[in-house]
């Protein structure tokens, strides 16, 4: 059990440094601004943003690359808000919901 405990801690220290957390944000900031086209979803959006990572080190890609997928998640949300396109599959509910209430001025909401 402490060595769960102790893996666990580890990771997390890993996961924490600020090189990381800066690869995340490039990541999020990266998958949002393409995510945030209409048609592409997440999955298209890692496969175009993976060349990227080549050159880094494994821990970082990986990192970068989640950052990447919830980026455009994200992302395909402010599109089905906004102008009624969802980019994938689980932006349909925003559509029914989400420009309904842009068109009331409470897209922010």
């Amino acid at each position: 059990m402490t060595d769960l405990l102790a893996n666990i801690v580890l990771g997390f220290g890993v996961a924490v440094t600020p090189v990381n957390l800066f690869y995340c944000l490039l990541g999020v900031t990266l998958g949002t601004m393409i995510g945030i086209l209409p048609g592409i979803g997440p999955s298209a959006t890692v496969a175009l943003l993976l060349p990227i990572t080549y050159t880094m080190p494994d821990t970082a890609a990986l990192i970068m690359l989640a950052g990447i997928f919830y980026g455009a998640q994200y992302g395909g949300s402010t599109t089905a808000i906004l102008v009624n396109l969802p980019g994938e599959s689980s932006s349909v509910v925003t559509c029914i919901d989400g420009y309904a209430m842009a068109r009331q001025g409470r897209a922010g909401v």
